[in-house]
């Protein structure tokens, strides 16, 4: 009977942890990512509106980011998850109702789209891991949190999959009729109408995101934050949340392991982040038909379903300054061979960076997770988002002179010669990493900081 009980009305760690799997993998479904460039220059924007648009999105994400991580410490998580998923469903309805070929008014429609994008971006980082991490450490669970994680990389990795061929397939008009006329519908659909479909889908993930966050339950906190801060500012002012974010970032300069972690993610993530932007490119590169390039994706995302349980065992039996040597020489290696993209077989590699991206993810996550304070968590982690971003960003402007640069009788001939650069480009990265944290080996080394134990 106690059992029955139990899973009738499961803890509030239990229940936060199941919403928050189907939050990510609802929030990231995004149907239309197959076909994103396509879809937007089909709807009749221009390619520069597109690049605009872009930048329009990484401004709202970068703005917002940190600014909504410390009002999660502040008011709640709760509250930011909402307005997040608000954000979504607003965003793919504006984008549903675009006008076709609308010119001014059509770039407008998309420029609104890709602001709230960004901002439900920047609303849902570190928020959702700060509520699920809250609610077992309540619990004194905090160890299972590579559970989590493994259970995530294992659950969006099969949505992936499902996402890339769902999205693709039902944006082209011959696939859609065809499956139509299975069901004994005839119909005769073109391209102005099937290019919805993906948003129509999205937004139906996007209402299922807003549901989901409005059943989380925030969790109490140990020592709940006064109204007031040390200095006396109220936690509603502008001048009180710069102080909150001035201690939190205080912190991350005072704590050498945590700060290690943040600059090690994102020294690896952007240089793979940068590669996986370029991966059909890279696909055309080593002489891949365009007819395999939706299948191939779709297969990157089982990649992290055969790594998860490895990465779990990486984090929680090496120290933090291991994992990260193993995934820096698993990112070289990928690296190394994508420069040189021998035809064909050349594909492992770019698995092989897939794969290190998932791996990043985790670990940056486990051990910053397992490291930061409750009351400084989502601030923290927002920090981490922001850094990511802005080295990405950086990278693709180093990346753009270097196509500059190198010689080519076209642009993919250029591509091929500027993939040269990004080993050199980890190399420098990592050896001025590891001069600038050499004096913290130990601590890095040490095995009391594994997330689990």
């Amino acid at each position: 009977m106690s059992q029955e009980m139990k899973w009738a009305a499961p803890s509030d760690a239990d229940r936060n942890w199941r919403i928050f799997l189907w939050f990510r993998v609802l929030f990231s479904a995004r149907f239309y990512y197959p076909v994103m460039a396509v879809l937007f220059l089909d709807l009749g924007l221009t390619a520069i509106q597109y690049t605009l648009l872009n930048v329009a999105w990484a401004a709202a994400s970068l703005l917002s980011d940190i600014p909504a991580g410390v009002l999660a410490d502040r008011i709640g998580r709760k509250p930011l998850l909402v307005a997040a998923g608000c954000f979504m469903v607003a965003e793919m309805a504006i984008l549903c109702f675009a006008p076709h070929n609308g010119g001014l008014v059509l770039f407008l429609f998309c420029l609104a789209n890709r602001i709230l994008s960004g901002l439900a971006e920047g609303a849902a980082s570190g928020a959702d891991e700060a509520i699920v991490f809250d609610s077992l450490t309540e619990s004194s669970r905090e160890g299972e949190w590579h559970h989590v994680m493994e259970q995530l990389t294992r659950w969006q990795s099969m949505s992936f999959v499902f996402v890339m061929l769902v999205g693709g397939a039902v944006y082209a008009p011959g696939f859609v009729n065809g499956a139509l006329a299975l069901v004994g519908i005839t119909a005769h659909l073109d391209q102005a109408t099937t290019l919805r479909l993906p948003l129509v889908l999205t937004l139906i993930s996007a209402v299922g995101v807003l549901l989901l966050a409005l059943n989380f339950r925030e969790p109490l906190r140990h020592q709940p934050h006064s109204l007031e801060d040390p200095e006396g500012h109220r936690a509603s002012s502008a001048l009180g949340a710069f102080a909150f974010t001035l201690q939190a970032g205080r912190w991350l300069l005072g704590s050498p392991v945590a700060l290690f972690v943040v600059c090690a993610g994102f020294v690896l993530d952007c240089v793979v982040r940068l590669f996986l932007v370029f991966s059909t490119s890279y696909f055309r590169l080593i002489e891949i038909p365009e007819i395999a390039f939706g299948v191939l994706g779709a297969a990157m995302g089982a990649i992290g379903l055969l790594v998860s349980p490895w990465i779990r065992r990486m984090v929680t039996t090496r120290s933090i300054g291991a994992s990260f040597a193993i995934m820096t020489g698993v990112v070289l290696v990928g690296l190394v061979g994508v420069a040189f993209h021998p035809p064909y077989w050349g594909l492992l590699f770019g698995y092989l960076l897939w794969g290190a991206m998932t791996m990043i993810g985790y670990a940056v996550s486990t051990y910053l997770n397992q490291l930061v304070d409750s009351h400084h968590r989502a601030t923290v982690l927002s920090f981490k988002g922001v850094t990511i971003n802005l080295a990405y960003a950086g990278i693709s402007l180093l990346f753009a002179l270097a196509l500059r640069t190198v010689p080519g009788s076209n642009a993919q001939e250029q591509l091929g010669h500027a993939f040269g650069f990004l080993p050199f480009w980890l190399l420098l990265t990592c050896s001025i990493l590891f001069f600038a944290f050499r004096k913290h080996l130990s601590q890095l080394n040490a095995p009391s900081v594994h997330p689990g134990q």
